[in-house]
């Protein structure tokens, strides 16, 4: 079973864009600029569009707050694993 969001990015071609994309029915993908959701946001429908401008506006809801939560939980981990990597590297005094 996949998650129902993925991150996904194309550092290559597009090294100022970020991609969530939706796995689940109605399956999409939001690419929008990496330093703000609604930034350069651009939506590509795998499924059929919902007619539900309400259901489209909360799955989008979603999708951001998934981004969010992930680039955070990314951030956090880069800091943990620096500052690992910092306590490796200290002298312990004798």
């Amino acid at each position: 079973m996949l998650p129902k969001f993925l991150l996904a990015d194309n550092s290559q071609v597009l090294p100022d864009k970020i991609f969530v994309v939706h796995n689940e029915q109605p399956r999409f993908i939001v690419g929008c600029d990496v330093e703000g959701f609604s930034v350069d946001q651009e939506i590509y429908w795998i499924d059929d569009q919902p007619a539900s401008e309400e259901l489209i506006k909360e799955l989008l809801e979603q999708a951001e707050e998934f981004m969010d939560l992930e680039l955070e939980y990314e951030e956090e981990l880069y800091l943990l694993e620096n500052e690992d990597d910092t306590d490796d590297n200290k002298v312990t005094p004798k």
